[in-house]
C-alpha cells in the first residue's frame, strides 16, 4: 500500500504568535515606550491644513450641486460640523502618540454612529452603525474620536465642565475596563458578546434618571415598527398597479428625473451589471432571496450629515406582490479618511471594504450586505456597498438626554467599541497597556477638551467661509 503523504502543516501566518503570557507582557511594555498621559496632548499644528481646504478636497469628489447641502449641515452647530468632520480629525489624529496596537477601526466612532438593530433573529442589540471609514488602525483613533463627541455633544447641550468631563471619562473608563473583561474572556465568548437594547434601556432609567429610560424606550418601540415596510410607505407610492418612488427634490429622486438621452439608454445595462455583482456578492442563500424580488426603481437619495454628496442610491423590489417590498440603500464607498494615514484597504474595491469591516465590528450585521463596483452612467468607475433600508433600527435622541443620561449612554458606547475592537485586535496586549488606573481616562477628558476647542474653530471657520464666499451652504434640508 502507497503511504499517503502528511497534508501540509497550516499556514503559520494565521496562527497565534504568541501565549497570552507574552501578548500581556508586550502591552505592560509599550506602556514605558507610549506612556499613557502622552493621549492626552493636542494642539494645532503649525503646518495643520486648513480645515475648509480638506471640505473642499472632497467635494472634488462628489455630486456638485449636492456640496452646499453638507455644508448648511455642519454649519447648524459645532457637534453637527464634528458629525461632518471625519477626514479632518483622521489629519489631526495622525499626528498624535499611538501604542502600536491596531485593530479594524470604525473610522468614525462618534456617539451617534450607534444604534439599535435588528439581528436576523429579530432581537434589538445596541452596537455601531456607518462603516463608511473602516479600516485597520490605531485602536486609540477610535477611542478619541468617540471621547470628542461626548465633549462636543455635551457643550452642545449645555452641560457645565464637571459633566462633560464625567460623561467622557465614564465612556473612556468603560472601554478600559470592558477590553480587561474581553481579555480574560475565551475567544468564541468574545465574538458571541452583544448588550440587548433592554439593557440598554434599563441602564439609562437606573443611572440616566427617567427620562432617559423613556426616551430609550421610545426608541425601542420606534425601532420595532421602523422596517423596510415602513420606509416603503414613506418613499414609495402605489397607484393602480404602478409602484414608484415619491419625488422629493433634492432628498429623494427617482432616477429617471436625473438622466439625459444617453444615460437613460444605458440605464437597463447599468442596472442588470449591479444586480448581477451584489448578487455574487452575497452568500448562496442569500442570493436565492435577492432572485425571488423583481427590480421596478432607482432613486437618488440624500444621506446623513459627512455622506451628503456621495452617491447614494435606495432601490426598490417586489417579491409576491405590491404588499412584499424590499428597499435597498446603495452607498458610494470612497477611500477611508484613514487611508492616507493608516494605509490603504487591502480588499479589491472600496465597497468590499466596508462590508467585511461592518461584518467584522458590528454586532448583527445586516445579512443582505453586498458590493459592486461599476461604470456608472457618467462613465466613472466607482465602487457602492448596499444594504437594506432602515432594518427595524433606530438611534438615540441624545438631545433629550440629561448629564447623568448622557454618561449612561456613553459607557454603554465605551463597552460596545471596545467589544468591536476585542474581535480583531489583540485584546490581551491593548488591555495590559491601558492597565487598572484612570491615566488613560484622564488623558483624553483632557485630550476631548483641547479637541473640541479645535473642533468649535474649524467651525467658525467654515462659517467664516461661507460669509465671504468662498463656499457655499444651504439650510434647512
Amino acid at each position: 500500500m502507497t503511504k499517503t503523504a502528511n497534508p501540509p502543516l497550516p499556514d503559520p501566518e494565521y496562527l497565534p504568535k504568541r501565549p497570552a503570557a507574552e501578548r500581556t507582557a508586550r502591552g505592560v511594555g509599550l506602556r514605558v515606550d507610549v506612556p499613557l498621559g502622552l493621549h492626552a496632548n493636542w494642539s494645532e499644528a503649525s503646518g495643520r491644513t486648513d480645515p475648509v481646504d480638506l471640505l473642499e478636497r472632497q467635494a472634488e469628489q462628489r455630486i456638485p450641486e449636492l456640496i452646499p447641502i453638507r455644508h448648511g449641515r455642519m454649519l447648524q452647530s459645532p457637534f453637527a460640523f464634528f458629525r461632518g468632520g471625519a477626514a479632518i480629525m483622521a489629519a489631526d489624529l495622525a499626528g498624535t502618540p499611538v501604542s502600536g496596537l491596531r485593530a479594524q477601526l470604525c473610522g468614525d466612532a462618534h456617539l451617534l454612529n450607534f444604534g439599535i438593530f435588528d439581528t436576523p433573529e429579530r432581537s434589538l442589540v445596541f452596537g455601531l452603525n456607518d462603516f463608511d471609514e473602516t479600516l485597520p488602525g490605531p485602536f486609540e483613533w477610535d477611542v478619541k474620536r468617540l471621547a470628542a463627541s461626548m465633549e462636543i455633544a455635551g457643550r452642545d447641550l449645555g452641560f457645565d465642565v464637571a459633566q462633560r468631563e464625567e460623561a467622557v471619562r465614564a465612556t473612556v473608563r468603560s472601554y478600559r475596563e470592558s477590553m480587561a473583561g474581553f481579555a480574560e474572556m475565551r475567544n468564541l465568548d468574545v465574538w458571541y458578546a452583544f448588550l440587548p437594547a433592554s439593557e440598554l434601556r434599563d441602564r439609562l432609567a437606573a443611572t440616566g434618571g427617567r427620562a432617559a429610560g423613556k426616551e430609550v424606550a421610545k426608541r425601542v418601540t420606534k425601532a420595532l415598527q421602523r422596517d423596510h415596510l415602513h420606509a416603503f410607505e414613506r418613499y414609495v407610492r402605489t397607484t393602480g398597479t404602478k409602484t414608484s418612488f415619491l419625488a422629493d427634490p433634492p432628498v429623494l429622486v427617482p432616477a429617471d428625473e436625473l438622466l439625459d438621452d444617453r444615460q437613460r439608454e444605458r440605464y437597463v445595462e447599468v442596472v442588470r451589471e449591479f444586480l448581477r455583482q451584489y448578487r455574487d456578492s452575497l452568500r448562496p442563500d442569500r442570493r436565492m432571496l435577492l432572485e425571488s424580488y423583481r427590480f421596478v426603481e432607482m432613486a437618488r437619495k440624500v444621506v446623513g450629515v459627512g455622506s451628503v454628496g456621495t452617491r447614494a442610491w435606495v432601490v426598490l423590489l417586489i417579491g409576491r406582490d405590491a404588499s412584499d417590498p424590499l428597499l435597498l440603500q446603495l452607498k458610494e464607498a470612497q477611500p477611508s479618511v484613514l487611508a492616507p494615514y493608516a494605509g490603504p484597504t487591502q480588499y479589491d474595491s472600496e465597497g468590499h471594504r466596508v462590508v467585511e469591516g461592518q461584518r467584522l465590528m458590528q454586532t448583527a450585521p445586516d445579512h443582505l450586505l453586498g458590493w459592486y463596483r461599476l461604470v456608472a452612467w457618467d462613465g466613472v468607475q466607482r465602487d457602492f456597498y448596499v444594504r437594506q433600508l432602515w432594518d427595524g433600527k433606530a438611534s438615540i435622541d441624545v438631545t433629550k438626554l440629561s448629564a447623568k443620561g448622557l454618561r449612561a449612554y456613553g459607557v454603554s458606547c465605551g463597552w460596545t467599541l471596545a467589544r468591536a475592537h476585542a474581535r480583531s485586535g489583540d485584546r490581551l496586549a491593548m488591555a495590559a497597556y491601558l492597565g487598572d488606573g484612570a491615566l488613560f481616562d484622564d488623558a483624553l477628558v483632557a485630550f476631548a477638551a483641547a479637541y473640541a476647542d479645535t473642533n468649535e474653530r474649524d467651525h467658525a471657520r467654515l462659517r467664516a467661509a461661507v460669509d465671504a464666499g468662498r463656499v457655499e451652504a444651504i439650510t434647512g434640508i
